[in-house]
């Protein structure tokens, strides 16, 4: 099945170099796969995986691991922001 997987600010370096402008990529996933397998197959570094949607909506860290995505769902995450 296939999602959109985004990824923001520093963490859009983890996309393949030909992704990295539009900071999005189609992404072949299994069928049940989980948010925290596709952060995985990244090797997003946890403490910079903060704020995680799919299709909008935040998904918390104890969900991650078991929150299965579905075909066409937005996964969408950012690392910690800091600003003034």
């Amino acid at each position: 099945m296939r999602i959109t997987f985004k990824l923001f600010a520093s963490l859009g370096a983890y996309l393949p170099l030909e992704h990295r402008i539009g900071n999005a990529m189609a992404l072949e996933v299994a069928e049940g796969a989980t948010v925290a397998e596709v952060i995985d197959r990244f090797a997003l570094p946890p403490a910079q995986v903060h704020l995680v949607l799919i299709n909008g909506h935040y998904i918390a860290p104890g969900e991650r691991g078991t929150r299965a995505l579905i075909d066409g769902d937005v996964l969408a995450i950012w690392p910690p922001i800091a600003g003034g």
